[in-house]
C-alpha cells in the first residue's frame, strides 16, 4: 500500500474523530447546562433555605454552617439539607417517641398494630400518628432533594465530559492537520 494512501485514510479518520468529539463536547455541555439550570430553577421554586447556624442540628452544625441562611439552589446544597438537616430532625423525632431512630415503615407498623389491637392509649396513638406523618413528609422531601442532587451530579459529570471531549477534539484536530502536512511531505514512491 502506498504511504500517501494510508496517511490519507488515517487523516480522514482523524478529522472524523475531531467532528465526533466536538459534537459530543457541545451536546455534553448542553446537557450540563440543562441539568444545572433545571436543578437550580426547581430548587428556587421550592423556596427552601437553611436556618441560621444556631438553628441547625448540633450533630451536623459544623458541616452545615457554610450554608447558614442561604437558599437551597444546588444539588450539593440539596443533599446536605436532606442528609444533614432533615434526616437529623427525623432521627430526633423518632427517638423522642420510639426511643431509637426509626423509619417510616417501623413507625407505621407500630401505629397500625396499636390501633388494630383496640388500644385505649390515645396519647401514644396520637404520638405515633404525628411521628408517622412527620417521617412520611420528611422522606418525601428528602427523596425530592436527593433526586435534585442526583441530577445536579449528572450535570457536573456531563460538564467534565464536555471539557474532556473538547480537549480531545482539539488534539485530534491538531493531529489531523499534522497528518495533512505529512501527506504533502511524503514522496509518492513511499510504501508501507
Amino acid at each position: 500500500m502506498k504511504r500517501k494512501n494510508f496517511d490519507k485514510i488515517v487523516t480522514a479518520v482523524g478529522f472524523g474523530l475531531t467532528v465526533f468529539l466536538l459534537v459530543a463536547a457541545g451536546l455534553l455541555n448542553w446537557g450540563a447546562s440543562f441539568a444545572s439550570e433545571s436543578v437550580s430553577s426547581q430548587l428556587e421554586n421550592q423556596n427552601i433555605s437553611f436556618p441560621p447556624a444556631i438553628g441547625m442540628p448540633a450533630e451536623t452544625r459544623s458541616k452545615l454552617a457554610k450554608w447558614a441562611e442561604k437558599p437551597v439552589t444546588t444539588g450539593e446544597m440539596a443533599r446536605d439539607y436532606s442528609d444533614l438537616f432533615i434526616w437529623e430532625h427525623m432521627k430526633a423525632a423518632s427517638i423522642a417517641v420510639m426511643g431509637k431512630p426509626a423509619t417510616y415503615s417501623e413507625v407505621s407498623n407500630a401505629y397500625l398494630a396499636l390501633t388494630r389491637s383496640g388500644s385505649k392509649d390515645a396519647a401514644q396513638i396520637q404520638k405515633l400518628s404525628d411521628l408517622r406523618d412527620t417521617l412520611f413528609m420528611g422522606n418525601t422531601l428528602r427523596g425530592m432533594l436527593l433526586e435534585a442532587y442526583a441530577f445536579g451530579t449528572m450535570g457536573v459529570i456531563a460538564g467534565y465530559g464536555a471539557v474532556a471531549a473538547l480537549v480531545g477534539g482539539l488534539v485530534m484536530l491538531l493531529l489531523s492537520i499534522a497528518g495533512l502536512v505529512h501527506i504533502r511531505r511524503t514522496p509518492d514512491s513511499a510504501t508501507i
